[in-house]
């Protein structure tokens, strides 16, 4: 790459809000003599792809290939705090903070190279800057002599996106090469000298206190090295893994027994997060005892830090917590939880590094679920078709308990310790943050009169917590379903009824996108079973990405996605690839929970806790997933995570009753269901 450095042009205006707090140069990037760039944006890859698009974007602004880019993983000793890598918001909030950084870091590296190479029009390839004359000298020679314990001040202007080489290209993953051939990166693959194991048992059903435990027996298994017991948490850690699980199996705990208007009502269950590997965690206290250091794969490193600090008792300062790549989740799984067990088992064994994960019956049992969800609709359609009138009630519990949200620390483990408290019911994320159980509660639609209210049950029957989308899950089903039926009564097709209600012409595009490319209005191929295809829309939260699908389903002993295809705006495209990767995992995802996942329990546990009791989507039933971007070069990037979850759900749904003519309200759309809604017409 060439460019002609623009080294005399200036902006003036407020720093990106991201930046604004934390506008050290140095808490954003570093030129290392070496030949790359390190960078800390504060956001964890949880298998969005992250990394990559974020070292576009630095590589794009200092002219330097993007292999030299090192994105480090979020860390509370070095970087800004971003709080959570959720809600799709890691680009909107680190890319324009790191292109005004990388700017003028730019800017410093160019005066630097003016001063050894005099006068005249500079160019840079690859961290080379070259004078007309051929005299050169590169960044990793200019870094000792730049310092970047300076504050942004906005006056640097970042890249005119029409001289783009590098955002808008599909740069393969930069964490993908060691995943694919197996070298370790997850945190389930930290080792070091003499690193121990802990396990823990946990209590058969919510609510149940320990009331003994053979721990006599646990300490005299092979290789055990400590048992904990503290109130109801009962853990162990031993010199390998196999027999930390026979010193918690051998407590053998006994717990105690603890115009025209039409309605329609939408459900859906709990569902658990269902990542593939369980979560784990890796914890080290120096050989004090004072001082504790943690390895997890938590979305939020800096609340997980303050929540640890609360539960010990102890100063933060004392606390360290480092990312490091796990299965992804999209939410508030177990990984916090993990993290908190490895440091009460730790610190029995100061100076020893502890690894602790979770067995799957655990990770399906104990996790923070998504709240199952009520939402209940009306909606008025005049003579003329239009719709007049719209109320929207949604029913079900918090939507996020991440550790930090909380008034007491949102810990499993400490929850179980003598004197710890019970986690506090989940709280909602309020609509300035996208909501929760109101996330899309508002149609995106022109309806003269919008009512939607959201109310949260304090009573959980089980822990909750974010899960992807939060409540525009349920929301965006029950919306676009309800809609397909408005559309039945008014005798429109259900593509020209959205179409009558919208005025957005980016949410129009996709709709006539999503519409041409599925060919929405041909007949389906004939085939032996019903078959048939449905329209899902929204844009995500309201602000961020629009997104629209057109599902094919067939309808033999089991409802069965033939293809979906997808048409969306993220705005200024830094990576088609991995917007398209993100898009379709989105999908998939939706599929899975809108066909198979349900958390089943009873009074007193959870009873989905294997995979034969809580069964996803197989990559057999995986459908052809088309994704077509509409190209938007000229506006702000958004984030494509949770697009699609939505409108693929309501998709699905509206192709199972275009094939079968009944309509099912309630997820998952098992054949149990659709076989009682047919019994219910």
């Amino acid at each position: 790459m060439s460019v002609t450095p623009a080294s005399a042009r200036t902006v003036t205006g407020s720093l990106p809000p991201a930046l604004a707090a934390c506008p050290r140069l140095s808490q954003w990037v570093r030129v290392r003599p070496d030949g790359t760039v390190e960078v800390w944006a504060g956001k964890a890859e949880l298998g969005q792809g992250i990394l990559t698009a974020l070292a576009q974007v630095v590589a794009e602004e200092l002219d330097v290939d993007v292999t030299r880019v090192r994105v480090v993983a979020p860390t509370t000793s070095h970087g800004p705090d971003a709080g959570y890598t959720a809600g799709s918001l890691s680009v909107q909030q680190c890319a324009p903070a790191l292109r005004q950084v990388c700017a003028q870091v730019r800017g410093q590296l160019l005066a630097a190279a003016a001063e050894r190479l005099g006068s005249g029009k500079l160019t840079v390839d690859d961290g080379t800057v070259r004078a007309p004359s051929g005299d050169q000298v590169s960044y990793w020679e200019l870094a000792p002599e730049v310092s970047l314990e300076t504050d942004a001040d906005g006056r640097s202007a970042p890249k005119d996106p029409g001289t783009y080489t590098v955002v808008g290209t599909s740069v393969p993953r930069l964490d993908l090469a060691d995943k694919l051939a197996g070298r370790p990166r997850f945190v389930h693959d930290l080792r070091w000298d003499g690193m121990l194991y802990g396990r823990v048992l946990r209590p058969p059903s919510l609510g149940a206190v320990l009331t003994s435990a053979d721990t006599a027996a646990a300490a005299a298994g092979q290789g055990v090295v400590g048992v904990l017991v503290d109130g109801s948490f009962v853990g162990a850690v031993a010199a390998d893994e196999a027999g930390a699980l026979a010193a918690v199996q051998a407590t053998a705990p006994t717990p105690a027994r603890p115009a025209r208007t039409l309605a329609a009502t939408f459900t859906r269950p709990f569902l658990a997060h269902a990542s593939i590997a369980p979560s784990a965690s890796v914890a080290r206290w120096d050989h004090e005892g004072r001082s504790v250091e943690v390895w997890t794969h938590s979305q939020g490193v800096h609340p997980l830090r303050r929540d640890i600090a609360r539960a010990l008792g102890v100063a933060p300062e004392h606390v360290t917590v480092h990312h490091a790549e796990g299965a992804g989740c999209y939410g508030h799984n177990a990984a916090d939880d993990a993290a908190y067990d490895a440091v009460l088992l730790a610190r029995t064994v100061p100076g020893r590094h502890v690894q602790v994960v979770w067995s799957r019956r655990d990770e399906l049992g104990w996790a923070p679920f998504g709240p199952a969800m009520r939402v209940d609709l009306t909606a008025e359609v005049g003579d003329d078709g239009r719709l007049s009138r719209w109320t929207h009630d949604g029913w079900g519990n918090g939507h996020t308990s991440r550790p930090g949200a909380l008034d007491s620390p949102s810990l499993l483990a400490f929850a179980h310790q003598k004197g710890g408290r019970p986690i506090p019911a989940a709280e909602d994320p309020p609509p300035e943050r996208g909501g929760g159980l109101g996330r899309n509660a508002v149609p995106g639609y022109e309806i003269p009169i919008v009512r939607a209210q959201t109310h949260r049950l304090l009573a959980m029957p089980l822990r909750t917590s974010a899960l992807r989308s939060l409540g525009a899950h349920l929301n965006v089903f029950a919306i676009e379903s309800f809609m397909d039926e408005l559309a039945q009564v008014a005798g429109a097709d259900p593509l020209d009824f959205r179409l009558a209600h919208l005025g957005d012409e980016r949410a129009r595009a996709v709709l006539e996108a999503v519409a041409t490319a599925a060919g929405w209005g041909t007949p389906m191929p004939a085939g032996e079973h019903p078959a048939g295809r449905g329209l899902g829309f929204a844009r995500y939260k309201g602000s961020g990405a629009w997104c629209a699908v057109v599902a094919e389903v067939i309808a033999e002993q089991q409802l069965q996605v033939r293809r979906l295809t997808i048409a969306v705006d993220v705005g200024l495209v830094l990576n088609p690839d991995g917007v398209v990767n993100q898009i379709e995992g989105g999908a998939v995802q939706a599929a899975s929970w809108t066909l198979k996942e349900r958390v089943r329990f009873d009074r007193r546990r959870v009873l989905s806790d294997t995979w034969e009791t809580y069964p996803i989507m197989s990559f057999g039933e995986v459908p052809p997933v088309d994704v077509l971007i509409v190209p938007r070069p000229d506006q702000p990037p958004l984030g494509a995570g949770e697009a699609s979850i939505g409108p693929t759900a309501a998709a699905i749904g509206n192709a199972l009753f275009a094939a079968l003519g009944v309509r099912v309200r309630d997820l998952p759309l098992t054949p149990e269901a659709i076989i009682a809604a047919i019994d219910g017409q």
